[in-house]
């Protein structure tokens, strides 16, 4: 499935972006999205999410917290440009996924698709001795069963959506029992769909009681959105990756070095998949969606066949350039929960310029691939540390009392002679303030 045409053109490619100060940072994405000046203001404002706004969303609000708020840039998606709002702590990582656009624009950038938007909802049952005899009870059923979960969102099923198939899974030896379970497979159209789906369950758990004879205790959705994925796809040429130290012969064999280890290692996959949910948590947390189920999905996903490996592939074809995917399940919403409530979740959707879920999640992807190929292919030559630390000395200087334009001079000299350290940086800063 192709993304829709979508009515507004953008550029990514921010000329000079990262020399920019944050307020011109800001005027120059409003000019680039057409953000008004309210929208605009909820960026700006550190009080956009007032307290009595939280108060509505969770419970024993006190206050609010806050993470920087960044711009990927360079992104080309299915032939469209998009500026990705990433919310997040680390440094590096909203340069690192800009930077692997920018090379990834030249050829094409990302192409994705996804399938429909489908979450599973279910429903456990205990307390029966016949528990293949059950599954057939309730597969006789089906439709009984379907009308019921669409009664119970009639909005949803006007949209295209509800509850379309069930399947039912069998554990007949386990601590407590024979257990039968009940999967709604539910299409929840521009939703999360949690609410929906555990609704739902809730609907039809009177009758899987009635056909089974047993009870009935868990009715909730299972964050392995396995019906619900996402792929992105990136093809880039040898000539593209060279540097002045490495030819991209020699990048393109360490990224495939570096990704086998993660197919392979368990070890080794947890801090590849992390380094892909580091480009991916962030737009996740921009727009308001939930990054822990987003989370627990993509792990989950990792260790399907039985171990834990990497989420993404990275190979060769037949004209030598590198080839890089990603599939993975991705049940974001556009609509519900604090994508409707938080002025600046909504106002990173108009900066996306999304027009459905599913368009969402395939640039959320796309970013997760760009940011992968970031991590390799700095692993496979002048190591992690190099650009991060680099980034991190910025920190360092503001740990160790820099303010104002000393911030850079002392992130500067620090990366410069490679001594990133607290202690290093009060001497800096010291020497700045006597030669002043």
């Amino acid at each position: 499935r192709k993304m829709a045409a979508m009515p507004r053109t953008v550029n990514s490619r921010l000329e000079g972006y990262r020399n920019k100060t944050p307020q011109q940072r800001l005027a120059m994405l409003s000019e680039a999205v057409g953000l008004d000046a309210d929208a605009a203001a909820t960026i700006g404002d550190p009080g956009s999410l007032d307290v009595s706004r939280a108060n509505g969303m969770i419970e024993n609000v006190i206050g609010t917290f806050e993470l920087p708020m960044g711009i990927a840039t360079n992104f080309t998606v299915n032939g469209r440009d998009y500026l990705i709002p990433m919310v997040v702590e680390e440094p590096s990582v909203v340069a690192a996924a800009s930077y692997m656009a920018r090379i990834a624009r030249d050829h094409g950038g990302f192409e994705t698709s996804s399938s429909d938007p489908v979450m599973r909802a279910q429903v456990q049952v205990l307390g029966i001795t016949d528990p293949y005899g059950a599954r057939l009870k309730l597969l006789a059923a089906r439709d009984e069963i379907l009308e019921i979960a669409n009664s119970r969102d009639a909005f949803l099923v006007k949209l295209g959506g509800g509850c379309k198939d069930i399947e039912v899974h069998v554990f007949p030896t386990t601590a407590r029992g024979a257990m039968v379970v009940l999967h709604l497979v539910v299409d929840v159209r521009d939703a999360m769909g949690a609410n929906a789906v555990n609704t739902m369950a809730e609907a039809v758990a009177p009758k899987v009681e009635e056909l089974t004879g047993g009870q009935v205790r868990l009715r909730i959705l299972s964050n392995l959105a396995d019906r619900r994925l996402a792929r992105a796809r990136v093809r880039v040429p040898e000539a593209a990756l060279a540097t002045k130290e490495f030819s991209g012969r020699r990048m393109i064999d360490g990224i495939l070095d570096g990704h086998e280890l993660a197919v392979i290692d368990p070890y080794r996959a947890a801090t590849h998949n992390k380094g892909i949910m580091n480009g991916i948590d962030p737009v996740i947390v921009a727009t308001g969606n939930d990054w822990r189920a987003i989370e627990a999905g993509a792990h989950a996903y990792a260790a399907r066949n039985g171990v834990y490996t990497s989420l993404s592939t990275w190979e060769v074809d037949t004209e030598g350039c590198l080839v890089g995917t990603l599939e993975m399940p991705m049940a974001v919403g556009l609509v519900g929960g604090a994508t409707k409530t938080h002025p600046v979740a909504q106002t990173a959707l108009k900066i996306l310029g999304v027009e459905t879920a599913q368009e969402l999640a395939e640039i959320t992807v796309a970013v997760g691939l760009a940011q992968n190929m970031a991590a390799l292919r700095a692993l496979a030559t002048e190591g992690i540390q190099r650009g991060h630390m680099a980034l991190h000395a910025r920190n360092i200087a503001i740990v160790a009392g820099a303010v104002g334009n000393e911030i850079e001079i002392v992130a500067g000299k620090l990366a410069e002679a490679h001594d990133v350290r607290t202690d290093r940086a009060r001497e800096l800063i010291e020497e700045l303030r006597g030669a002043g």
